[in-house]
């Protein structure tokens, strides 16, 4: 069950995320859709783009995200951030990954988990990824494009992918991609709603209740030297905390999982 939406007039936001929610056939990526409706100003706070089809999707990092026809989530939607600050962007990128878990854990249960930064995980098998573009202009934040893609009814995945699971393989229910992305905008609005009434705190501290791996002892590649350290939590710069070895934390981008 969805939480209910509620829009905080106090914040200039007139519609909620997923308001309006536009269909697309087929599409090379929702996020360069999305981007490119903001170049044109034709950006309006809450559009949502999701795709039956995506041909060319990207992941972090300059990876591809490979997904199903048809099968899966593939949306991308438009974000007024203009009443964050530059420095609130890790916190942004939060809320954004808390309202996916919750999302996910509202069908597939509490082994729902992120992994730092933003990939949702259930057990150790990888849900869903985030993909966070911004506008920023001068010193003035006004949009983030946030790019989702969840496994919904996909059960044969591409053998080059390490460890994807989808939501029918946990459950062994089908659904439908289309009204369960509409859900999920609803858990994204709960979540950034919080963050701009001041509970960036709170969600840090929901986020590393969450964290995958956390106490646990993992594998970190850095400059093809691979490290053996305990995980702690992340901070408020979004920074991964570690214990057991002579660095105490890494910057995003820095390091690659070992799993």
């Amino acid at each position: 069950m969805s939480p209910n939406t509620t829009i905080n007039h106090l914040n200039k936001q007139i519609t909620a995320i997923g308001n309006p929610f536009t269909e697309l056939i087929e599409v090379s990526s929702t996020n360069n859709y999305a981007i490119d409706k903001i170049q044109a100003n034709l950006a309006v706070h809450g559009t949502t783009f999701f795709a039956h089809s995506q041909t060319a999707g990207r992941g972090q990092r300059g990876k591809k995200w490979m997904t199903e026809p048809c099968n899966n989530i593939i949306l991308s939607s438009i974000i007024n951030t203009s009443s964050l600050s530059l420095q609130q962007q890790f916190s942004f990128s939060v809320a954004i990954a808390l309202g996916c878990a919750d999302f996910f854990a509202s069908y597939a249960g509490v082994e729902t988990s992120i992994k730092w930064p933003n990939d949702i995980y259930w057990r150790d098998r990888k849900a869903a990824g985030l993909l966070i573009e911004n506008t920023i202009r001068g010193h003035q934040w006004q949009w983030s494009v946030v790019g989702i893609g969840v496994n919904i009814n996909q059960t044969s995945f591409d053998p080059t992918l390490k460890n994807p699971v989808s939501l029918k393989q946990i459950t062994g229910i089908t659904f439908n991609p289309v009204a369960l992305a509409k859900e999920l905008c609803n858990f994204l609005e709960f979540r950034f709603q919080e963050l701009l009434n001041g509970k960036q705190n709170f969600q840090l501290e929901s986020y590393n209740n969450r964290l995958f791996k956390k106490n646990e002892r993992v594998k970190l590649k850095k400059e093809n030297v691979i490290h053996e350290c305990i995980i702690s939590g992340v901070n408020q710069f979004g920074e991964l905390i570690v214990e057991g070895i002579h660095q105490e934390s890494f910057a995003f981008g820095e390091v690659e999982w070992i799993l």
